[in-house]
Order: C-alpha cells, then sequence, then structure tokens
C-alpha cells in the first residue's frame, strides 16, 4: 500500500528526479565542471585554493607500483581514511580507526594486515568503485575526529551532514547517522537513519529509516529530538561558499563536525539525491522557487541570513506523525 498519494506530494512540494535533473542540475550546472565534484582528489585542491577547511590529505597513490609504498605513508598515523578519487555512494572507503601492532583495525573491530590494506588500495586504483569503472586514485586522509556529542546518535561510523546549496544558498539540510543495518555507513539507501535539520537553528526536526518515521536510534536507542548542530552557522557559510568555490548552482555539500577544527567539507556532489525531502518532511520546490527570485552577486553570509529568515521550521520529534503523512 503506497505510505501517501501524488496530491499530497505535489502540496508539500516535493521534487522528483525528472524535475531536479532538468530545471536545476540541467539549467544550473555546468557539465563541464563536473570533474570539480566527481573527482575528490579536485575538490580537495580547490577547496585548500579557497581556504575551506578539509580533512588533511596524507597522501595519494596514483599507479599499482606505488602500492607497496603505502605502509611507510602510514607511518604514524594510527588511524586515517582510504577512498577512491572518483567514488560514489560511500563506495570502496575504508576507515582504520587505530593500530595494534602489525594490525589495522577498523570501527567494527575488524583487524586488516596491511597486505589487507594494500589489495584494498590496488583495486581502488583498478577502478572497482568508481563511477564507470575506469581507472581510479586512492586518497588517503587524516581520520575525522568526530564531535562526542554525537557518539549516542551513531554506530561505528562519523556522521555527516548533508546541505543542498541553490545558487549559493543553503536550502535544506539533514544529518545522516550510520546504523549496523547501514554497516556504519552514512548512506541512507542501505539503512542509515536522516535527520532534518532546521537552517534557521541546526536543530533535529524529524528523523527517518528506511522511508519511516524514526524517533530514536535504531542501535543507541538515544532519541534524536534533542540532536543539534554546533558551530550550526559556520557550517551554513562553508557550505554556501562552496558556490563561489565551483560556480555549480545546484549542490549537494557534505560536511562533518571535526572535534579540533569545528565544520569541514567532506566532499561535494553536483547530483544529490533527493532523500533529503523525507527526512524533512517537506519538499524543495517553494525554496527553490523562492531562490530562484533572487537578485544575483549577494554574498555568502546575506545567503545565509536568508535561508535562516525563510526556512526555518519546529520539531516534529515529539509527535507521533507518520512520514510525510
Amino acid at each position: 500500500m503506497p505510505w501517501t498519494t501524488p496530491g499530497k506530494l505535489r502540496a508539500k512540494g516535493i521534487i522528483g528526479m525528472n524535475r531536479r535533473n532538468i530545471h536545476y542540475i540541467g539549467r544550473y550546472n555546468d557539465r563541464r565542471l563536473y570533474p570539480l565534484v566527481d573527482d575528490k582528489l579536485q575538490t580537495k585542491l580547490l577547496a585548500q585554493r579557497h581556504d575551506i577547511t578539509s580533512p588533511a590529505l596524507i597522501g595519494t597513490v596514483a599507479t599499482q607500483f606505488s602500492v607497496k609504498h603505502i605502509r611507510e605513508m602510514l607511518s604514524g598515523h594510527s588511524g586515517f581514511v582510504i577512498k577512491p578519487a572518483k567514488g560514489s555512494g560511500g563506495k570502496g572507503i575504508l576507515v582504520i580507526e587505530g593500530r595494534d601492532g602489525d594490525a589495522y583495525i577498523k570501527p567494527s573491530g575488524m583487524r586488516l594486515s596491511i597486505d589487507d590494506v594494500e589489495r584494498h588500495v590496488s583495486n581502488i586504483l583498478s577502478g572497482l568503485y568508481s563511477l564507470g569503472g575506469s581507472p581510479d586514485v586512492a586518497l588517503i586522509e587524516s581520520l575525522i575526529d568526530f564531535d562526542e556529542s554525537f557518539s549516542a546518535y551513531t554506530h561505528e561510523g562519523v556522521p555527516d551532514i548533508r546541505v543542498i546549496v541553490f545558487k549559493g544558498y543553503p536550502v535544506m539540510a539533514m544529518m545522516r547517522l550510520s546504523t549496523a543495518a547501514s554497516d556504519g555507513k552514512a548512506n541512507l539507501h542501505q539503512g542509515a537513519v536522516g535527520v532534518g535539520i532546521d537552517i534557521a537553528s541546526g536543530q533535529a526536526i524529524r528523523g527517518v529509516q528506511f522511508d519511516r518515521a524514526r524517533h530514536d536510534h535504531p542501535d543507541t536507542g538515544h532519541e534524536l529530538a534533542s540532536l543539534h548542530i554546533a558551530e550550526w552557522r559556520t557550517l551554513l557559510e562553508l557550505a554556501a561558499s562552496c558556490y563561489e568555490m565551483t560556480s555549480l548552482g545546484y549542490l549537494g555539500t557534505d560536511m562533518v563536525l571535526d572535534r579540533q577544527h569545528g565544520p569541514m567539507l567532506l566532499e561535494l556532489n553536483a547530483r544529490p539525491g533527493l532523500a533529503i525531502q523525507m527526512a524533512n518532511g517537506e519538499g524543495l520546490r517553494n525554496r527553490l522557487d523562492l531562490i530562484e527570485q533572487q537578485p544575483e552577486d549577494v554574498a555568502p553570509a546575506q545567503r545565509v541570513d536568508f535561508a535562516q529568515h525563510h526556512f526555518a521550521r519546529r520539531s516534529e520529534l515529539h509527535s507521533d506523525q507518520s512520514a510525510l503523512a
């Protein structure tokens, strides 16, 4: 039985794939700029030039010959993340939380040898996880020391914040919380919890998992109503400034909150998914229509001011409303 009707979706301003692709991505994203966000190495180097904080780059591996030098590259780093430069959907990301002698420890407690790590990097280079299966480059980044205030809201993974930025305006936001079902990854399609975030305050609005309303984390049991993102204004301004950095008009910015460095840019997406509407219990259409009416050449801080004033929401987490009912 369908959980809602087309009429209700239209009334809530829900946009579908066709409108997203044609009216927003096709109209506002120049395809020649896609490599800036499809290649995580290019994104990182671009962020550095624009003084946008992102996880430190330990090194890159571009050839199979270089795989044997990974051990020395990782020397002195107890925790790190290895990811494919052209990967998508979290595929191919290996998180190492610590070391025990010669063993590399994953957040789940699983122990890997250096041979396991080298094999994973070799698979990245061969294109196993890349878009279209093309040869790839492995990025090795420092481990994010995520804010301890989120530890009760996540399972074996780093919670991230997706902000949709349209013409430089932060339009809608959600936090993605990893679960046992999602294997510690912040991927909603794999079972992560999506939590809609109020643009005005950084406070949780509502939670969903597998398209159904969720009031607590399925593994930790912690309620979601108290979730609040610190340094929210700074995070929004960082996300908004990615418009100037990329010149892409319709953009998904994935952010994290590091204990030492505060808000950081994790990666960018020129084709962000639409599940954020489910997490917020509201469609993007009305907000995007309003932004299209705004003048050009507005500074990032003023764009954030506008968004926080016009897109404020109250929390639904204390109610028993079902998803988009």
